[in-house]
């Protein structure tokens, strides 16, 4: 297999490298899988753009779709760079270890939001009637949940390319699902 190097600012076009500044003073690194989009010309704007699209849906609750999905994708790259997003957003390390299950036991609305993900990822968007249904209980709505369809293919995505391209893992790496 080819291996996939994480392009240098150098090695990428004048636009993607004043898209990897920006990100590197506002991150204060570039994030391996980001700078990856870069090998396409369009691919790192694109991706950006879509994570960037207006949400019905909080960053917290974004951050329990991605966890939910990485782990059903078994993207050890998203687990671990959500993970870290997920605390800086205020989850504890037990939280964000249950939402990659896809469930919460102290939040009921955001359990029927990890279920809904991780069902939708499992499923290739044919989730269950009891988990649209206790979605729709805790208050979500039919735009929640065409936002929640939207953000789990945005992470499929990235999720995706770090299959195919096996990237280093440049975040701390998640706790085993083992702590709850």
């Amino acid at each position: 297999m080819k291996k996939i190097s994480v392009p240098t600012l150098d090695s990428v076009s004048t636009s993607n490298r004043v898209i990897l500044e920006n990100l590197e003073k506002k991150l204060g690194f570039v994030p391996n899988l980001y700078a990856t989009f870069a090998h396409s010309e369009n691919g790192l704007s694109n991706v950006l753009s879509v994570g960037n699209l207006k949400t019905s849906l909080s960053s917290k609750e974004k951050e329990v779709i991605f966890l939910a999905v990485s782990q059903v994708n078994q993207c050890e790259y998203c687990i671990a760079a959500h993970t870290v997003i997920g605390k800086a957003n205020g989850f504890t390390e037990k939280q964000t270890v249950e939402f990659r299950l896809g469930r919460s036991s102290d939040n009921p609305k955001l359990d029927a939001l990890a279920r809904l993900a991780k069902s939708l990822a499992e499923n290739r968007g044919n989730a269950s009637a009891d988990v649209l249904d206790n979605f729709f209980a805790q208050g979500y709505t039919n735009g929640s949940l065409v936002d929640t369809v939207i953000l789990v293919g945005e992470k499929t995505m990235a999720n995706y390319l770090h299959s195919a391209t096996q990237v280093p893992i440049d975040f701390p790496a998640a706790p085993g699902l083992d702590i709850v």
